[in-house]
């Protein structure tokens, strides 16, 4: 069971985009990295196709897991604890000890 999950709204710990928060719209567990919307902005250069045009576009990278955290109720970070709940094991914010749903 992973820690972070698609949907989840997260807070970068270092890096250039330290402190901002987003929601997390890819995850790679395999490469234990993910996506969230409008951090670790990149250019890329966009060759033409029949539906988007060429030139430089602005997208997300991937961010390496380590570097993210939860966002709590109160939008601090906090780290994440599992624990057995009506006979299913769910994800647990171990700053307030309040259950993440997701």
């Amino acid at each position: 069971m992973q820690k972070i999950r698609k949907g989840d709204k997260v807070v970068v710990l270092t890096g250039k985009d330290k402190g901002r928060s987003g929601e997390v719209v890819q995850v790679m567990p395999k490469e234990d990295r993910a996506v969230v919307r409008g951090i670790n902005m990149v250019k890329r250069h966009q060759r033409q196709t029949q539906t988007q045009e060429a030139g430089i576009i602005n997208k997300e990278a991937s961010i390496h897991l380590s570097n993210l955290a939860i966002a709590d109720k109160d939008g601090k970070p906090t780290r994440v604890g599992f624990k057995v709940v009506e006979g299913k094991k769910v994800r647990v914010a171990k700053r307030s000890g309040e259950v993440i749903d997701g």
